[in-house]
């Protein structure tokens, strides 16, 4: 499994990431885990609630095959 190094982190940000580590029971490096895949997590169901929210809206609506204007566009040059 692949490393990460982070270099010039803030010493009072190191302090609350290991207090809150220490709250949760878990070592710095599980607390820094939980708190990336949480991050990973959030932005992957914004980006779903966001496609759902266009899907919605775009229901219903027609829309023209844009291959012919690509072609036309392409042939110009």
């Amino acid at each position: 499994m692949p490393n990460l190094l982070i270099r010039n982190l803030d010493s009072v940000l190191l302090d609350r990431l290991k207090s809150e580590a220490a709250a949760n029971g878990r070592s710095l490096q599980s607390e820094i885990h939980r708190i990336l895949q949480q991050a990973g997590a959030h932005s992957l169901a914004r980006t779903r609630r966001i496609s759902a929210q266009w899907l919605k809206r775009l229901q219903g609506t027609r829309h023209s095959d844009s291959t012919e204007l690509i072609r036309e566009d392409r042939d110009r040059r």
